[in-house]
């Protein structure tokens, strides 16, 4: 089968395109024919090296981290999947291997694909909508009626994040540059602000909750646009100062993302009821791995750059 690999840390030209040995299910496991796998931020700190705390490659590595595709083989003691089965899921925290033709994963980290998705709008909301949840929903306690601020609406994370404070009943203010406006507030944003020529802390009102993607800077003026008892949530690193030195009155919250079956189950039944879309797809060959990972670290990416493996 082919998978890109990687051998060393370095720019989009360390990834190679070669064909690999198919692997085998272990009790517990599923082997997954893979169609479509989805580019994260992650994977760009993962080729450079800068995602070790995390992910520690062993060499030659395989990139990605959530996919969609149908079920090869399974292996003992797996009784709730069958092969043909199409399924989409996320690889354990810190485990990579999407880019592939085939992937063994525990049967717990995969469920059936969301009905009428294709898989790669399947693998564009996998491990998105799967962050977006544990924080919004699990740690942030996002409620009807509040006021959230979100930064990159128009990325990847930030359109389903727009699309879940859509659903739930908050009042919503996004940024993303002017020409991906329209687009985030067709997501459900009440109000979207340029970020490269607009200051969103003077134009939003005290919030209930802030959603960061960004870092830096960004992430740190997030904090001066919350309300006393507000809760920022942020899935990037901080950098000096503390971010609870800028305002101690506020709850600072980075959760662990953990994958589960019980939070692609969420996801599927948000899709049902049409809560959640997908965003804004660019398909690209699995052998343009490379190319795609430029684009991403262009970030001039609407939505979110998919595979398509098979």
């Amino acid at each position: 089968m082919k998978a890109v690999q990687m051998d060393e840390f370095g720019g989009p030209e360390v990834l190679k395109l070669r064909e690999v040995p198919v692997p085998v299910a272990g009790p517990g496991e599923v082997v997954v024919d893979i169609h479509a796998a989805s580019l994260n931020p992650a994977d760009i700190k993962v080729r450079k090296g800068l995602a070790q705390k995390l992910v520690k490659p062993v060499f030659p590595h395989v990139p990605g981290r959530d996919f969609s595709g149908v079920v090869r083989a399974v292996g003992p003691q797996v009784t709730e999947f069958r092969p043909g089965d199409e399924v989409f899921g996320i690889t354990a925290l810190g485990i990579e291997g999407a880019y592939a033709e085939a992937i063994c994963i525990s049967s717990t980290l995969i469920a059936p694909k969301p009905a009428g998705l294709t898989h790669a709008q399947t693998a564009a909301l996998a491990l998105t909508s799967h962050t977006m949840l544990v924080c919004l929903e699990d740690h942030a306690h996002l409620a009807r009626g509040e006021t959230i601020l979100i930064q990159g609406g128009a990325g990847g994370l930030g359109s389903v994040a727009v699309q879940y404070a859509k659903h739930v009943g908050a009042t919503i203010f996004a940024t993303a540059s002017a020409r991906n406006h329209d687009y985030v507030r067709s997501l459900g944003a009440d109000r979207v602000i340029d970020y490269a020529s607009e200051d969103f802390v003077k134009l939003v009102p005290p919030c209930d909750v802030a959603f960061d993607v960004i870092g830096g800077d960004v992430q740190r003026r997030c904090v001066l646009a919350l309300r006393p008892g507000g809760r920022l949530v942020h899935v990037a690193p901080s950098s000096p100062p503390d971010l609870e030195s800028i305002r101690r009155d506020v709850t600072i919250l980075r959760p662990l993302v953990k994958r589960d079956r019980a939070h692609l189950d969420r996801i599927r039944a948000l899709i049902a009821c049409g809560a959640l879309r997908p965003p804004m797809i660019r398909r690209m060959p699995l052998a343009e791995a490379p190319v795609a990972h430029a684009l991403l670290e262009s970030r001039q990416v609407t939505g979110k750059i998919v595979l398509d493996v098979r």
